[in-house]
């Protein structure tokens, strides 16, 4: 025991002979002899820790690349915390959202997975169709917004409704990343119910023609997809209406006029440092202290800044309204396109339960065919057990008169026909006169 304890209670080890080199710690030899750590790939080790992924970057001109950064640098570089990054996750399925940050938009609309800055569009790389799509489109329109002449978008020119925008496209670039990331999905959701519906009303028409287990089936399985869909498009579609009945929400979108404000009020706060450190008898490079200032250049110093932050702060505002405007119409627009494609496939669903109701119907209708059908067997039954009474009071070992008549058993079965016939005659009105049957 004593030979064990001996090497972790060695005596602490004086500052003068400590390695002055930290990163020579893991080549220093342990109590054992060997080196500690020895053999272990620390490069590869980080590497892994990192979780490298492939991200597709999109900036403000059109241009592309292809760039592994991990969570953590995504994280600084866009200012959000690790749970956003979750919604961008593809190993998880997460319903649509749109949030608003500091510096970044993170959207998450159906195969649209992106963070979006003031700046740039960071996606991550897929080969989906639909992500390849919103690259290649966003890039096309971002080139052509940039060129002179080029601001008419679908035949309509933006230049004479805002002339007083020096660009041709009047959004910021965070609105027209964020327009493509809604039209690609709403024009993918928009996909989706058309091709339901061209699958769905053939099948529903034959299947009220002619009702089968394969046919009742398929319908099941269209009804499932249906109802997946439409919570989709639903989820969809209230938030974009969420976006739209928060100003804040909106107002925390718009990152170009953040940074704008932000940097005009950093080199706001240099010139006013400066012109503050060039007075009469002071130096430009000298540091201007706080209590060697006289008291009057220290009261100018804060009325100008309080006059300069009321001034920024009602021109920010006067630019918010008018830029939640500016979102809240194109969150609006895709609204409505987004409430038509929520539209059909509520007339689907409704097409679809009409078609069950009227199915029902016709259920309902043979079963009471059926059940009438049975009501005259049973009827008829009934009139027939009336010759087996008679033939077993007949054929009971006694001597009757009758048995010697020889046209005995003729009359016999004459009248016991006549009788069963105004019987089962009776029946029938009974049931005609209570609406039983429609006869």
């Amino acid at each position: 025991m004593a030979d064990l304890k001996e090497p972790l209670l060695q005596p602490p080890r004086s500052s003068s002979s400590s390695n002055p080199n930290p990163r020579d710690s893991s080549s220093r030899p342990s109590a054992s002899g060997r080196p500690l750590f020895q053999g272990l790939d620390f490069l590869g080790l980080k590497k892994r820790g990192q979780g490298l992924r492939s991200w597709i970057r999109v900036d403000s001109l059109g241009d592309s690349q292809i760039m592994e950064i991990d969570k953590f640098t995504i994280m600084r570089r866009c200012d959000l915390p690790a749970r956003d990054l979750r919604l961008l996750d593809p190993l998880f399925v997460y319903p649509s959202t749109i949030l608003g940050r500091e510096k970044a938009i993170v959207v998450n609309l159906e195969q649209i997975r992106c963070i979006i800055t003031a700046d740039e569009v960071l996606l991550l790389n897929s080969l989906d169709n639909y992500v390849l799509q919103y690259v290649v489109e966003l890039q096309r329109r971002l080139r052509e917004g940039g060129e002179p002449g080029t601001a008419r978008r679908g035949g309509f020119n933006y230049e004479d409704v805002y002339p007083h925008n020096t660009s041709p496209d009047y959004l910021p670039f965070e609105f027209r990343a964020l327009e493509m990331a809604l039209e690609a999905a709403c024009t993918f959701l928009d996909a989706q119910a058309a091709e339901l519906e061209i699958e769905a009303y053939p099948l529903l028409d034959e299947l009220t023609s002619k009702i089968s287990t394969l046919n009742l089936e398929r319908v099941r399985r269209l009804k499932s997809r249906l109802v997946a869909l439409t919570r989709r498009v639903q989820k969809v579609r209230d938030e974009i209406e969420q976006l739209m009945d928060d100003d804040g929400d909106m107002a925390e979108m718009y990152l170009t006029e953040k940074k704008r404000r932000l940097e005009s009020s950093f080199y706001g706060d240099q010139s006013v440092g400066y012109s503050c450190a060039s007075g009469p008898g002071l130096s430009m490079s000298a540091p201007v202290s706080p209590v060697s200032s006289p008291p009057e250049t220290r009261k100018l110093e804060k009325s100008l800044s309080i006059a300069r932050s009321r001034h920024e702060s009602m021109k920010s505002s006067d630019s918010m309204t008018d830029n939640i405007e500016e979102l809240e119409m194109l969150l609006e627009a895709y609204f409505v396109v987004i409430d038509c494609t929520l539209n059909k496939l509520t007339s689907l669903k409704e097409y679809i339960d009409d078609t069950e109701d009227f199915i029902n119907i016709q259920l309902d209708n043979v079963r009471n065919q059926l059940i009438q059908f049975e009501l005259l067997l049973t009827t008829a039954t009934f009139v027939v057990a009336i010759f087996g009474v008679v033939a077993g009071i007949f054929g009971m070992n006694f001597p009757i008169s009758l048995f010697e008549q020889p046209k005995a058993f003729k009359w016999v079965i004459i009248i016991t026909g006549i009788c069963g016939l105004i019987i089962f005659c009776s029946f029938l009105w009974f049931f005609r006169y209570r609406r039983l049957m429609p006869l």
